[in-house]
């Protein structure tokens, strides 16, 4: 059973409400059980006052338990129990990720489509797709369970293509895609599910022509049972070549994605909004656009964070040390959103710091560290994204 969606939440209450029962039974002494536990006087037995407190106890974690899940379910923190109780680490190797050959620097190259020995293009492979495995994701959305090539990675990957896409007059045209990250912990449902509600907002805005017809993408972002500060970490995990290069290989290889840098974007919330920032720096040759919402620039930002365990991966993997140590500004257009003492000072860095082409667009928002605060922004980012690429 998913830890998100109805079924859970329901059973959490039909046990918490049945720990209560159980607790005003014990309490008004009815049942041979209770009774049982009693001297011939009447008297409270140890074995009586040990059943109060299992009772108790019991009420207790119920209580905490449907808590939980409601909690689990506003903000999509976890999907599984693997997720939960860190025994998923979707790492199934950490090869040395090959040369990125013809992209590195160059702007006119694709996001992803590798080249074969001979310099020609490597055959597209094809991926299964499924139904989410997620209940909180809407049933147009698709799933793939993918095993990253590059990356060593296995996670899901869900897609969901705009209202254009289907319609015949579309057949031959290509759409630009946006990559969505999560925070840690978090799930890639919550970009499509009640957390976010992404495509909710954004479809009727598409089908008038507000808002650019963008394939939506959200990849696993938590592998390895941490934060990996979507780098790539030698012996633990390439959670850069995971989301830099295998997803959108794979977006390219199964659906008419453009495959040009200045149709790719990427967005993110919290420690995904970290990884928004720092991919797009880093790879101008895959990505035009990225957006965060109370992200930071010190890996350290998040506490969990691999990235900042390590003195040189803090420094490499900052994105206010990418973009002032780039050979040449990077041609990508940042849209950063965060309140004092959660982002907006960091914000405030990169726009001083950005030299043209590079150009940053700092946003305060005075909300806690919360879906609640990100999701109304979906909407004004998404605009704003539209000015930066276009429909056509």
């Amino acid at each position: 059973m998913n830890l998100t969606g109805t079924p859970f939440f329901v059973l959490t209450v039909v046990l918490f409400v049945a720990s209560l029962a159980l607790a005003m039974a014990q309490w008004l002494g009815r049942g041979a059980p209770f009774r049982a536990a009693r001297t011939v006087d009447g008297r409270r037995t140890p074995l009586r006052a040990l059943s109060y407190l299992g009772t108790v106890l019991l009420c207790q974690f119920t209580a905490v338990a449907m808590v939980f899940v409601v909690v689990n379910d506003e903000n999509q923190l976890y999907d599984s129990w693997g997720d939960l109780l860190g025994t998923s680490s979707h790492v199934r190797a950490v090869p040395v990720p090959p040369k990125d050959e013809g992209l590195a620097g160059d702007q006119a190259a694709a996001p992803a489509a590798s080249a074969g020995p001979s310099g020609t293009p490597a055959p597209k492979v094809p991926q299964a797709f499924h139904a989410p495995d997620s209940d909180a994701v809407p049933r147009n959305v698709k799933q793939a369970d993918l095993k990253g090539r590059l990356s060593g990675v296995d996670g899901e990957v869900l897609v969901w293509t705009p209202p254009q896409y289907d319609d015949p007059a579309y057949k031959d045209k290509t759409f630009p895609v946006v990559e969505l990250l999560v925070g840690y912990p978090g799930s890639s449902s919550a970009w499509f599910g009640d957390a976010m509600d992404a495509t909710k907002q954004l479809e009727p805005l598409m089908k008038s022509g507000q808002v650019t017809p963008f394939i939506l993408v959200a990849p696993r972002v938590t592998l390895g049972n941490a934060d990996t500060g979507c780098a790539d970490i030698p012996g633990k995990v390439n959670a850069e070549t995971w989301l830099s290069r295998d997803v959108p290989q794979m977006i390219v290889d199964n659906f008419r994605a453009d495959t040009t840098p200045d149709r790719w974007a990427l967005s993110g919330y919290s420690a995904g909004a970290h990884c928004a920032l720092r991919l797009a720096l880093a790879h101008p040759n895959r990505y035009r656009a990225a957006i965060s919402m109370s992200g930071y620039n010190d890996p350290a930002g998040e506490p969990a964070s691999l990235t900042a365990k390590d003195p040189k991966l803090r420094e490499s993997a900052n994105p206010l040390h990418i973009l002032t140590h780039a050979q040449t500004p990077p041609n990508v257009a940042l849209y950063v959103t965060g309140k004092r003492g959660d982002g907006l000072e960091d914000a405030i860095a990169l726009q001083q710091a950005a030299k043209s082409p590079t150009a940053v667009t700092p946003f305060e928002t005075t909300g806690a560290h919360l879906t609640s605060t990100w999701k109304p922004l979906v909407v004004p980012t998404f605009k704003w994204l539209t000015g930066i690429i276009p429909p056509r």
